[in-house]
């Protein structure tokens, strides 16, 4: 029988109390951002974006806001809106989690556009230049999903499957056959955040129990880093650097390939959502992102402006 690998990082980049402290997937966004803003005024300085150099970091205090307002609307109206509707306040609640990739989009677009506006400078030409670096924060975020044990694969029998103790959370019947056999090994474990806590931190009886009863599955979230992440930043860093191409098409191109993507590793992912027929919810969402980059790369065609060299 194959021994997987079981995902039993702790969430927590530095712990100062017992549930309080700095979360990796916190540390992700601040590097991404600061990643974002060091690629961004690289691309500045060399004339490949029309803002200024010495405005990269407003322009990025700005899109941060978009990311994460829109990542956090994005996640309660696609995925958690009947929930929402009976919790108004959960909305405030970013502490417990919650972010979409595809909200974080939306929420980017519309931060660039106003800012580019008051700026009065291309819009366009801004998206595309910050739709080179995106890539990275994917990157950085799906590396904390994998951390945090989270949005994790399907069963699988692969040899690199994992096993993730959040699975124990997200399924009630799971949940309780795990603590059952935790109890049976440790009568006084408590509960199943318990179970989980304690194995994290060293119990091998707690380990081996949770290795016994969850589901090894699709280590989702490095496919996905691998892919929205890396692949995505290596084909639009070096169209960026390497060609000229006409405002918008950089900006399309992300478009595309990032739902591209993510339709085919949505089939990797346990859907975290209702299906729309067959798909899942990342897999309709991104029907959208296609629609919207087929529009850059048109209007990048039939305008054919440049940044100026």
């Amino acid at each position: 029988m194959i021994a997987y690998y079981l995902d039993n990082f702790s969430p927590f980049l530095v712990k100062l109390g017992s549930n309080f402290g700095i979360r990796w997937y916190g540390f992700s966004y601040l590097l991404a951002f600061f990643c974002g803003f060091l690629l961004l005024r690289w691309l500045a300085q060399r004339r490949s974006c029309e803002l200024p150099a010495t405005k990269v970091g407003d322009y990025i205090c700005v899109a941060s806001l978009g990311v994460v307002a829109g990542g956090r609307m994005g996640f309660v109206f696609f995925y958690r809106f009947q929930h929402t509707l009976g919790d108004p306040l959960s909305i405030l609640r970013v502490w417990d989690g919650g972010m979409s990739s595809h909200g974080g989009m939306i929420g980017l677009t519309l931060a660039t556009f106003f800012y580019a506006r008051a700026q009065r400078i291309s819009w366009v030409g801004l998206a595309d230049n910050i739709a080179v670096v995106a890539p990275v924060g994917l990157f950085l975020g799906r590396c904390a999903n994998f951390i945090n044990g989270e949005l994790y694969g399907r069963a699988a029998t692969i040899p690199w499957a994992m096993q993730f103790p959040k699975e124990a959370l997200d399924l009630p019947d799971l949940g309780a056959r795990t603590l059952a056999a935790a109890v049976a090994v440790k009568p006084d474990v408590g509960n199943i955040e318990s179970v989980i806590e304690q194995a994290r931190t060293g119990d091998v009886a707690l380990q081996h129990v949770l290795q016994q009863t969850l589901t090894p599955r699709h280590p989702s979230q490095i496919y996905e880093a691998l892919l929205e992440g890396l692949f995505l930043f290596t084909c639009l860093w070096l169209l960026r650097v390497w060609t000229r191409p006409p405002r918008g098409m950089l900006a399309g191109i992300f478009l595309l390939l990032y739902a591209l993507v993510r339709i085919v590793v949505e089939n990797f992912r346990e859907p975290d959502a209702p299906l729309t027929g067959p798909f899942t919810r990342g897999q309709t969402l991104s029907v959208l992102l296609i629609v919207g980059g087929i529009c850059f790369v048109l209007y990048a065609l039939k305008t054919k402006r440049h940044e100026a060299a």
